[in-house]
């Protein structure tokens, strides 16, 4: 199975996306997955990643390749944005053979949420106040990021951090049942 992970952005978001999707399709059975995180066009922020003018030309261009393409971005606290993805879905959908798979799914509130999900928090701090923050990247991810010693390496920490996160999955689908655990959920549906 080949998978692919459009995220809303790709220079910080590919960290977090990559390993816990892998660690995702080897919990649904599928270990050997090849997932790739969609580098050309490199989407810049969730206004192109809500407009379908360039999901459709990612979806030409990589739709013959990938089994599964998942378009990932932020909530921001913006309640209509399941129908915006809804909207994308129904439309890619309609360009991709039976064989492939389109799914959007929209972090809650912003994907290094899910990060934080893999990991013992510091004292504290409570889980759902950080589900709840509008933005949790400045008032938990930074600062957690910090106290860890890695915002200098590679996404301001974020490629050390979402490995770790990744290797506990199983609490990141716990934590985040609305989004992480219905992704999951659809994606076994699928296969």
């Amino acid at each position: 199975m080949k998978v692919l992970i459009i995220p809303e952005d790709v220079k910080k978001d590919q960290y977090i996306l990559k390993p816990i999707i892998t660690a995702m399709m080897e919990e649904l059975g599928k270990p050997y997955a090849k997932v790739d995180v969609c580098q050309d066009p490199r989407l810049r922020g969730i206004s192109q990643a809500t407009r379908w003018e360039y999901i459709q030309g990612i979806v030409e261009r990589y739709g013959g390749m990938y089994d599964l393409l998942l378009l990932c971005v932020d909530r921001d606290s913006e309640v209509g944005r399941r129908d915006q993805l809804n909207n994308i879905e129904q439309q890619a959908r309609s360009m991709l053979n039976a064989d492939s798979l389109f799914l959007a799914e929209n972090a809650w509130q912003e994907v290094e949420v899910w990060l934080l999900a893999g990991h013992t928090l510091p004292a504290g701090w409570n889980w759902s106040e950080i589900r709840e923050e509008r933005d949790p990247k400045e008032r938990y991810y930074l600062p957690f990021a910090e106290q860890r010693g890695v915002l200098d390496k590679p996404g301001d920490g974020r490629k050390t951090l979402g490995k770790e996160a990744a290797r506990r999955y199983d609490r990141i689908r716990r934590r985040c049942p609305e989004d992480i655990a219905t992704l999951e959920q659809r994606i076994h549906e699928w296969i």
